[in-house]
């Protein structure tokens, strides 16, 4: 084996080694910190008993029943849940700012919210 030869095989095996113990320091730090048990998109995730359930603002994914015919009632009624939706959309003043998305806006309950001396701390992130 040439000398070239040997010099790639040594920078091949070291980028390995090099690429495995930083993988395995970085999952192990990973795992240590807690963020584990932060990641949704792992399989198998179960939330934590005190994790806040999903709460319902109102009536705002409204659906046809499955069996029966549309009537004149079926269409006003989903016109007027239609209509409360586009409202709230179009309250916004900018709807590209960071607002649409905020906790309040998307119904999501705030961790302070309820801890006392806290009222003028937002939750968003």
């Amino acid at each position: 084996m040439s000398q070239g030869g040997r010099n790639l095989m040594i920078l091949g095996c070291g980028a390995i080694f090099l690429a495995g113990v930083t993988t395995t320091a970085s999952l192990m730090i990973y795992r240590s910190s807690g963020d584990i048990y932060l990641d949704r998109s792992r399989p198998g995730y179960l939330p934590d008993s005190e994790e806040a359930t999903e709460e319902s603002v109102g009536p705002i994914n409204y659906t046809f029943s499955e069996n029966g015919e549309l009537n004149a009632s079926e269409l006003d009624e989903y016109l007027k849940e239609l209509r409360l939706v586009n409202n709230r959309l179009k309250d916004f003043a900018d709807p590209f700012s960071p607002a649409p998305l905020s906790n309040e806006s998307l119904g999501i309950p705030s961790e302070l919210q309820g801890t006392p001396g806290v009222e003028g701390i937002s939750g968003n992130n």
